[in-house]
């Protein structure tokens, strides 16, 4: 028989149980979910009748736990798996990584006192917020910090690159920009760029949005970006090592220029071919300068080439300039990101005729400061943001009239919706379910164009519905000039008519899709030349996977592309009603009437205050960002975010579970309405505890007011069969007395209400502290129900009955506390089919016998001891972990297997009888 014992739930209760077995001479492992031991009782302010403190009871046994010889603490921990029987169980358990190394953790709380998240508290009950570096409170034992992840940030999953914007947005909201640019260029080498154009599925993931509006991520972006631009604060971080051999990269836009950052920083130097003037691709001569100005682009390209790369504009790939010629001068591999600059054509009759402009060529036109003549009427075709761009940008050139043409609805507009608004707003007109059949011409000029009015249909490969033409629906707007913008293709000439690389027939390269490997070996493409038009941000991604690869291809390694190891992404969040009142913040614009004037930029900007209040708005959602600022002043190096999950498997002879309870939640009394000033028990005693977040001063979680009538209800949620739960939860009268007592030291001019439906004091001196509540602290006990809470401006009315005078009662409450029902802890009931033992019908662990056999189970060796059995005040549970210490020793002290028995009445007889109880 393995003679060591395992105890789940580190409370009062199984501390109890490890002390007394422990002292016994045999090896105790006390298991807790949390990174301290302590449980509820280390939460609540003081103990009924004597008013003790109980951090001052239970710390000295946790610190004896902590130094016994025998007791070796299993904090932030649980069970995975059991397997055996009595005096031989295998269980393995999961250390959940702290992210800290508890071994050089020495307990100073550095981090936490500069960790930028902030979310409500688990200990203190959603009261006050906590960092996500943290200690559960300050008497933790053990004495160490965890750092607490609770997924990946959805505004992180959804970005094709996984840019950390829960990270830089945290870092912002406390004023540490310069940290915060640094995480973006992580994985962004242009932020400012993308601060002006990405289209932000960080946002559109934000669960912010469930509140009210999501948080401003990419306005936030381009704040840093500037900011780092107007104080002149980039730092340039050269990689340690520069390897001799070099790459080649076809096409200076967004995946190009990313390739090659990456690289750099990996100390492989590169030199980018681009055959236009000057480097930046479509950012560069397809984004107008009201959107995006090109003195920001040229400040974040400098950084690329600051970093080593060499940018060769005017060199286009073609007769002079072979891939082969590349190969032959040395290059390694070649990564093609030539981009999708030629037009689609409309293929309806008289799209050549005068007047009829290429949209790729305007907008180069116009970034290049070259004149092109409009007339008064311009219509564009298309909807997605090259449309809308040059929709705008025909505006501010001081066309009278500009119309959009497009086929499907506003909805289906793959423009960002932020742009078409703008547009709206500047006098652009939006012709939707519109098809245009042919271009109207005189003397070889376009005059206008005829469409056909449509109807949506069925979805197509898209998604989309399907435009369906309406029959005789033909009708014409008069135009002097057109400008087609339905799509852009891969310009591939420059491969030369004898390539052997596969093309599409898209005429886009066909590539691995993991490794963005064509079929030439050496040669990966990627970016719009692959994939089509897509987004600048999907376009650096592109360039990341290349980068990736072609390491790997010169390195003799396998093509294989591996995302990071990441969490699960989260799916809803635990915020404050305070934070949750915190207004978005708008980005500044200029005046429409002043904007079409020129092509100077519309959005100005956040100013410093506007960036940290649009980044408070942040819920953390994520937990910990991993911004890693905590690193910077974590003196013994002990933080490592790559310390991942530890597994053992522990051989026991017996287990003892001891989880304790949970407070049913307050969402599940729906006859009162959720209000922040509405608390559970454990939320008020975490104000009243004198070591609790509020130092023992009572606030309204409101509003931050001393609440000057408070009202308890008990039995919320208990003997309730109609609605919620049949059974008493024992302690609710005390601890409400007890609260109310605590309340009227702290606010003398206070009054307390108490609903009761009956007093049931069933300790010793428990009557008389319910006396010495009424008569000395004035508490108005009311029997009877409550039938509804609601907020009536700054009162929450509480209306109930007086069953004794049958008057009804209205009460102007400033806090209403809860006694919610005691249930068994969510995580109960896995535990409890992993060993095998049986529940009663609400969950808790199921004894032999309630009065013969309180503490063993229907698993010989596996022992139940607290509230996990059954609701308990704290010494019930003292007495049941003494009886639970006294069965295990026992075992201990025998050879013979036991064997579980449930105990029949007429057996039950003869036991009492021989104890002298019947």
């Amino acid at each position: 028989m393995e003679k060591k014992l395992l105890i789940i739930g580190g409370g009062v209760t199984g501390i109890h149980v490890a002390l007394d077995v422990a002292d016994a001479g045999y090896q105790v492992y006390l298991l807790d979910k949390s990174s301290s031991i302590g449980g509820h009782m280390v939460q609540i302010s003081e103990v009924f009748p004597t008013l003790d403190c109980p951090q001052c009871i239970l710390t000295p046994k946790m610190v004896a736990c902590y130094q016994h010889p025998n007791i070796k603490i299993l904090a932030y921990s649980q069970v995975e798996a059991v397997t055996g029987e009595a005096g031989n169980f295998q269980v393995k358990i999961k250390h959940k990584t702290p992210y800290i190394d508890w071994d050089k953790c020495t307990g100073c709380g550095e981090c936490n006192n500069v960790c930028t998240v902030a979310y409500p508290s688990d200990f203190d009950r959603a009261v006050v917020d906590q960092k996500a570096t943290f200690k559960p409170f300050a008497q933790a034992v053990p004495n160490k910090f965890v750092i607490e992840k609770k997924g990946l940030s959805p505004c992180k999953s959804a970005c094709p690159i996984e840019c950390n914007a829960q990270g830089y947005v945290a870092l912002i909201a406390h004023g540490h920009y310069q940290e915060a640019i640094r995480l973006v260029r992580e994985r962004i080498p242009f932020p400012g760029v993308l601060g002006r154009v990405c289209n932000h599925r960080c946002q559109d993931a934000c669960l912010r949005g469930e509140v009210d509006e999501p948080v401003a991520i990419k306005f936030l972006k381009r704040f840093i970006a500037d900011w780092e631009m107007k104080n002149d604060t980039r730092v340039i971080e050269k990689p340690a090592v520069i390897h001799p051999e070099k790459f080649a990269i076809v096409g200076a836009g967004p995946a190009g220029l990313t390739a090659a950052y990456d690289l750099a920083r990996a100390g492989y130097m590169s030199t980018i071919f681009e055959a236009l003037p000057e480097p930046g691709g479509m950012l560069k001569w397809g984004i107008p300068n009201y959107r995006l100005p090109k003195e920001i682009l040229d400040f974040e390209i400098q950084l690329v080439t600051e970093l080593g790369v060499e940018i060769r504009c005017n060199t286009p790939i073609g007769p002079d300039l072979t891939l082969e010629d590349l190969l032959k001068q040395g290059y390694k591999a070649i990564f093609l990101a030539p981009g999708a600059q030629k037009s689609i054509k409309l293929s309806i009759e008289g799209e050549d005729a005068e007047g009829v402009i290429d949209c790729v060529e305007f907008l180069r036109e116009i970034n290049l400061n070259k004149p092109v003549k409009l007339g008064n009427r311009v219509g564009v075709i298309g909807a997605g943001n090259a449309a809308i761009d040059a929709a705008r940008s025909a505006v501010r050139m001081g066309v009278k009239e500009v119309t959009i043409i497009y086929r499907r609805t506003r909805a289906e507009m793959p423009a960002d919706p932020a742009e078409i608004h703008a547009a709206e707003q500047e006098g652009v007109k939006i012709e939707l379910l519109t098809t245009p059949t042919r271009i109207l011409t005189e003397n070889g000029k376009i005059t206008g164009i005829e469409c056909l009015r449509n109807t949506l249909g069925e979805k197509d490969k898209s998604g989309r519905k399907r435009p369906v033409p309406i029959p005789n629906s033909e009708f014409v707007i008069p135009l002097d000039n057109l400008i087609p913008a339905i799509s852009q293709e891969p310009d591939l000439a420059f491969l030369g008519e004898t390539h052997s690389f596969e093309i599409s027939k898209w005429n886009t390269f066909i590539v691995d899709p993991n490794t963005l490997a064509t079929n030439v070996p050496g040669i990966f493409a990627g970016g719009d030349a692959v994939s089509g038009p897509k987004t600048v941000v999907e376009a650096m991604q592109a360039g990341h996977v290349a980068a990736e690869m072609m390491i790997k291809y010169l390195n003799g390694e396998a093509l294989q592309y591996s995302p990071p190891k990441r969490l699960p992404v989260v799916e809803a969040v635990k915020y404050s009603e305070k934070r949750a009142a915190v207004t978005p913040v708008p980005m500044p614009e200029l005046e429409v009437a002043e904007r079409i004037k020129s092509f100077v930029e519309v959005e100005t900007g956040f100013t410093e205050e506007q960036a940290k209040a649009e980044a408070a708005r942040c819920l953390a959602c994520g937990g910990c960002s991993e911004c890693r600022y905590c690193e910077t002043v974590c003196e013994p190096h002990a933080i490592n975010h790559a310390i991942e999950d530890r597994f053992e498997t522990l051989n026991v002879g017996s287990i003892v579970v001891a989880t304790g309870y949970e407070l049913l939640p307050k969402s599940e009394i729906k006859e009162f309405e959720l209000d922040p000033d509405v608390l559970d028990p454990l939320q008020f005693e975490r104000l009243l505890a004198p070591g609790g977040p509020t130092a023992g001063e009572i606030f309204r979680p409101s509003d931050g007011k001393v609440p000057k009538t408070v009202v308890f209800v008990q039995c919320t949620g208990s003997r309730d069969p109609e609605r919620h739960l049949p059974y008493c939860s024992r302690v609710c009268c005390m601890y409400s007395c007890k609260m109310g007592m605590l309340y009227k030291h702290a606010v003398p001019d206070g009054q307390v209400f108490n609903f009761y439906m009956d007093l049931r004091f069933d300790g010793k001196m428990y009557e008389e502290f319910y006396q010495r509540g009424v008569e000395e602290d004035g508490i108005i006990y009311l029997r009877g129900q409550v039938s509804k809470i609601f907020r009536d401006g700054e009162h929450l009315m509480v209306w109930g009955t007086d069953t004794i005078s049958g008057n009804k009662v209205e009460i102007a409450a400033d806090l209403v506390v809860l006694a919610m029902a005691i249930i068994p802890r969510p995580e109960t009931r896995a535990l409890a089919e992993m060993l095998g033992i049986e529940m009663n019908q609400w969950g808790f662990l199921q004894e032999l016998h309630p009065r013969l056999k309180p503490v063993e189970t229907n698993v010989p060796g596996i022992f139940i001891a607290g509230t996990a059995q059954a609701p308990k005040d704290i010494p019930e549970c003292v007495a049941h972990a003494a009886g639970c210490a006294g069965k295990v020793l026992a075992l201990f002290a025998t050879e013979e297997k036991p064997v579980a028995k449930k105990v029949e009445y007429k057996e039950m007889l003869e036991e009492l009888e021989l104890v002298g109880l019947n």
